[in-house]
């Protein structure tokens, strides 16, 4: 039989055997990677829904916009659409600066742009829904549209008059929503504001009628569109204030939603993977007598330390690489809707990057050996005869510890005694819970920062999409964290109730309860659990202060709410497998561990 196919045997046997494990395992590193995928590959995404928007909708490579209302305004732009670099245009045409309110309620800045009814070779806007312009009616940008909950056939009121939504459409001339306004009245920044589109006349008689700003904007598609930047630089008037927007500008506007949002997945699938391998370590903590036996019987039939590794190391190797391809693929199943979260592009993400999936394997082969390369070169060192007659390995005995604890109540002497005699696993149980505090207190703090809405003078008629956003995504990276938490607390409880046993039946016989062996294993992780909550509290503090801009604050209730409600669910966590663990009978027990 070749090695390979006796390595396979073995795993498949031993995946077998230990399903909730393998199941693990596969379930951590898949939601790590998947995390890590999508944050690092954001941006590219981003750029590729612009680009096919871009493509669908013959998008301008620039966009000239004038707030001057000067008889010389529409001569300078005219002459820009005159000059060598440029192959097609679009405009003059009007921009203007009003309000919208849809269904009686929700009130937003608006622009307009006044268009023709049959488009042009530059900035064809693609309808998705209804028809493009007709006289008196209006057509909403898909992104805007969906924010105010508007359809084809609803009715809005721009500027005090009412008119019908007769469609809805996307353009690549604009950034996404919110920030379709490009330039204010007077060629300054402007409020966070939606689009529409109406006929020239329409735009013409609602700007005249209502004495309302109105910008002019000349759409440009160039020889080469790499020379965009330079193209505006070469190009600035002295008589008439222009305003120039690449291509590559817009493209840039577009990820500004997303700034905080690489940030969470990206430091998120590291906590994520730091309970990934705190809990996988438990388990090959937990399996490591049987793991040092399996490696003596390799060596009695003649296996090579090379073979026994590669036995050992296998299965979690495998199950890494296979959690690795499913949270890719589910990376780039969800990247659309991460990237995308406006509805003002269309199209396909891009496919993950070799970059990206370099960085997720190289986490998912991080996590197997982190977790199971101690184990598995303490079962290769161990000698044949010893492995093979080696049951779970005994602490060490410590008098300071008998002294310091003499005095204590039974439950808490027994937690102390396990505690400190496994103080490797007091450590990954304390990272456990900081990893996870450290979301939650971030989850809590952007909570509590007020919301500038997107509604007219900041009102909170349409929510800050950005912030919900943000808010979203944190609370679904924090969601993650805390289930991997419960198991990794279980885990623990339950490998120390297993390597305790024995200590814990001798406890008995001396006159312990199973209530007090039940109360004790429980201690065991309360102990370390303290001092992660108090490091999460610290390092989620630290961490948002150092992505944060401008000031923020959280009440002081909150953090220590969450800081006792976490050591109420880590006791509450605990109890179930402490309690069937104290069951156990003590004559078993001590039989079992006596053979």
């Amino acid at each position: 039989m070749g090695s390979v196919v006796l390595i396979a045997r073995l795993v498949v046997a031993d995946l077998r055997r230990h399903r909730a494990q393998a199941v693990m395992l596969l379930l951590a590193v898949t939601v790590a990677t998947a995390t890590m995928a999508l944050g690092l590959s954001l941006r590219d995404a981003s750029g590729s829904l612009y680009e096919q928007t871009r493509a669908a909708t013959a998008g301008p490579d620039v966009v000239a916009l004038s707030g001057d209302t000067g008889p010389d305004v529409a001569p300078a732009l005219k002459a820009l659409a005159r000059t060598p670099e440029v192959v097609a245009h679009h405009g003059p045409y009007r921009i203007v600066y009003a309000d919208l309110t849809a269904r009686g309620a929700m009130s937003s800045p608006v622009v307009v742009h006044g268009f023709a009814e049959k488009p042009g070779a530059v900035n064809r806007p693609l309808v998705t829904s209804g028809r493009w312009v007709r006289p008196g009616g209006a057509v909403l940008e898909q992104g805007f549209a969906t924010a105010l909950g508007v359809a084809v056939g609803d009715h809005v009121t721009i500027a005090g008059r009412p008119y019908p939504v007769v469609g809805i459409a996307v353009t690549a001339a604009t950034s996404i929503y919110p920030w379709a306004a490009q330039i204010g009245p007077g060629g300054g920044p402007t409020d966070y504001s939606g689009l529409a589109w109406m006929t020239r006349s329409d735009a013409r008689t609602l700007a005249t009628s209502q004495d309302l700003p109105v910008t002019t904007a000349l759409d440009l598609k160039l020889r080469d569109p790499a020379t965009a930047g330079s193209f505006r630089d070469s190009h600035r008037s002295a008589s008439v204030m222009i305003d120039f927007h690449s291509w590559q500008f817009t493209a840039k506007q577009d990820t500004v939603i997303l700034k905080n949002s690489q940030p969470i997945l990206v430091v998120g699938s590291w906590l994520l993977a730091l309970l990934a391998v705190t809990g996988v370590a438990a388990l090959a903590a937990g399996r490591a007598a049987e793991q040092t036996r399996r490696a003596g019987l390799l060596k009695a039939i003649g296996a090579t330390p090379g073979l026994i590794a590669a036995v050992l190391l296998a299965e979690y190797l495998a199950l890494a690489l296979a959690g690795d391809a499913l949270g890719l693929t589910i990376a780039r199943l969800a990247a659309p809707a991460i990237a995308g979260p406006t509805a003002s592009r269309i199209g396909d993400a891009a496919a993950l990057t070799g970059g990206v999936v370099i960085a997720a394997t190289i986490l998912a082969v991080a996590v197997a050996l982190l977790s199971t390369l101690r184990p598995t070169l303490r079962a290769m060192r161990t000698a044949t005869a010893t492995a093979l007659s080696a049951s779970a390995s005994q602490p060490r005995h410590r008098p300071w510890l008998t002294a310091l604890s003499a005095l204590l109540p039974t439950p808490l002497l027994l937690g102390l005694r396990l505690t400190a005699r496994r103080p490797g696993r007091a450590v990954l149980q304390a990272c456990t819970t900081a990893a996870t505090m450290i979301a939650i207190v971030a989850l809590l703090i952007l909570h509590a920062q007020p919301e500038r809405g997107y509604g007219l003078n900041g009102s909170s008629a349409l929510p800050n999409l950005r912030g919900e956003y943000d808010r979203r995504l944190l609370l679904a990276v924090t969601v993650l964290l805390i289930v991997l938490a419960v198991v990794n607390t279980i885990t623990f409880t339950w490998t120390t109730a297993m390597e305790a046993r024995a200590s814990m039946a001798i406890a008995r016989t001396l006159g312990a309860t199973p209530g007090q062996i039940s109360g004790g294993l429980s201690a065991a992780q309360l102990l370390p659990t303290l001092p992660g909550v108090v490091a999460g509290v610290l390092l989620g503090l630290g961490l948002y202060s150092l992505f944060s801009l401008g000031t923020w604050s959280v009440p002081p209730v909150w953090l220590a709410g969450v800081a006792l409600a976490t050591l109420a669910a880590t006791a509450a966590l605990t109890a179930v497998p402490s309690r069937l663990a104290a069951r156990r009978s003590v004559a078993q027990t001590l039989s079992a561990e006596g053979t």
